[in-house]
């Protein structure tokens, strides 16, 4: 499984998930830089997420929305406060209620770093303002609905592979099945 370790902190007030991938640094980025990559993993499976507004510029926001089984569409928003790609997000997280006013924030600390050629580890955490904060969260199901969004990434990154398998079959099949010439331009039979 993708998911690692997910730790919860009382005394410090986090959150953290941490999961490893067989992906490169720079790809592990794409899937935060892209919203629509974003889209396909952000939320745990019965709550989609779509990125209306997708800036990771310092100073900028990020929105979406989430959308429920039920139809019910939560709203949330990041403030992009520092980013070093493709290693380092700081973000400030909010869920928007109905009119827009923002419930209690976090922090999230994204950091995504090679532990091997070709295998990138992943730590999201989540600093939160309060103890209430954190239990509400929790309460909320935030540990199992992350943990549950960071492991559909593999699914994601597994379609790559197979489509780039598929792809160097056909470029294999396509030059093995071409005539051979001499220099003279004469096909040459097997």
């Amino acid at each position: 499984m993708t998911v690692t370790a997910v730790r919860k902190d009382p005394q410090r007030l986090t959150l953290t998930v941490v999961a490893e991938f067989d992906a490169s640094v720079e790809r592990v980025w794409q899937l935060w830089a892209d919203p629509r990559q974003l889209e396909r993993w952000w939320g745990p499976p019965t709550y989609p997420a779509t990125f209306t507004k997708h800036d990771l510029a310092p100073g900028s926001r990020v929105e979406y929305h989430m959308t429920g089984p039920a139809g019910d569409q939560p709203h949330g928003y990041w403030d992009v406060l520092e980013v070093e790609p493709p290693r380092r997000i700081l973000l400030r997280d909010a869920c928007a209620n109905a009119d827009g006013t923002p419930n209690p924030e976090s922090t999230i600390r994204v950091d995504i770093e090679e532990v091997a050629p070709g295998h990138t580890r992943m730590s999201i955490e989540s600093v939160f303002t309060s103890t209430e904060a954190m239990e509400q969260a929790l309460a909320n199901g935030t540990d199992e609905g992350l943990s549950q969004a960071v492991s559909q990434i593999d699914a994601i990154l597994a379609e790559e592979t197979i489509q780039r398998q598929i792809q160097r079959r056909a470029v294999v099949t396509t030059s093995t099945n071409q005539p051979t010439t001499n220099s003279a331009g004469r096909e040459l039979r097997p």
